[in-house]
């Protein structure tokens, strides 16, 4: 009966994590403006996808991020995160009908849920350190090692083209634009305005102006990233979310990114991860 016991908690704190992952992407979808990306108000940069395609990603998504927290309860090796991951990116695909809406939050989000499942398990923090700190010590070097076979991808060719940091590299680095740039501006707007609906503004805009965004070097090279990086940059020296004009000035970035098709989407991923390892450990 105590097994059973043990396994029914099991459970309930992988499914917790599990919702909280999908609540995280959730919340990331109905954000508006978010400079070039779908919303419950447009689809953005996007002509092949809506919040409806979103939605029912999510769906097919929702028992993914519980499988993998519960998989890192049992500390299992990066291969079964890895077979986790493609099934969950299969039901995705087809959910949408083929088109890519969550690869990176599988990846990022996938292997954060799994270090939340690892250190719950055995009773330890969820502080974000610590979870960046599991990733790395579980499952770093498999990550590492698996990197030559990655499927080809828009994203690993704009790593290689350009040298960019793509998803991968920034978990091998310890999650840098996550920890450094996204969680902080999260918090301290928070902390600052009281306003959750700002804070993720300002934490979007504080990640474009840093990240190595792979799907704005594929939509627009170099040239398109340096145009996003430049215009967050401009936001936030204006006063981000504090400013008066917040909102029309965001909404200006964002006709703009329509008009020229970028979408930084590796920003929108950075922050539904800063959204959920928040609510691990609010």
């Amino acid at each position: 009966m105590r097994h059973v016991r043990e396994i029914g908690a099991a459970s309930r704190l992988s499914l917790s994590i599990g919702q909280r992952a999908v609540a995280a992407l959730h919340q990331e979808l109905v954000l508006y403006p978010k400079p070039g990306l779908v919303s419950l108000v447009d689809n953005g940069a996007h002509d092949d996808m809506d919040a409806v395609t979103f939605l029912r990603s999510l769906f097919a998504l929702r028992r993914y991020f519980q499988d993998i927290a519960d998989a890192g309860m049992g500390a299992a090796p990066f291969s079964e995160l890895q077979r986790l991951g493609i099934a969950a990116e299969t039901r995705m695909l087809k959910a949408t009908g083929g088109i890519n809406t969550h690869r990176g939050a599988i990846f990022c989000i996938g292997l954060l849920a799994a270090a939340a499942g690892f250190r719950v398990a055995r009773g330890l923090s969820l502080v974000p350190d610590a979870l960046v700190g599991t990733v790395l010590d579980q499952w770093g070097d498999a990550i590492a090692a698996a990197a030559g076979a990655a499927p080809a991808s828009h994203g690993r060719r704009m790593v290689a083209r350009f040298r960019a940091r793509g998803a991968r590299e920034e978990a091998l680095a310890g999650f840098p634009t996550l920890m450094e740039v996204a969680l902080p501006a999260l918090k301290d707007t928070f902390a600052l305005l009281g306003c959750a609906e700002r804070a993720r503004v300002q934490s979007l805009f504080a990640v474009m102006a840093r990240l190595d965004d792979t799907n704005l070097l594929h939509r627009g090279g170099a040239d398109g990233l340096a145009f996003v990086r430049t215009h967050a940059v401009a936001f936030l020296e204006a006063g981000g979310v504090a400013a008066p004009d917040w909102r029309a000035r965001a909404l200006v970035l964002h006709h703009a990114c329509i008009a020229r098709h970028l979408s930084p989407g590796g920003s929108a991923d950075i922050l539904a991860a800063a959204i959920f390892v928040q609510s691990l450990d609010p």
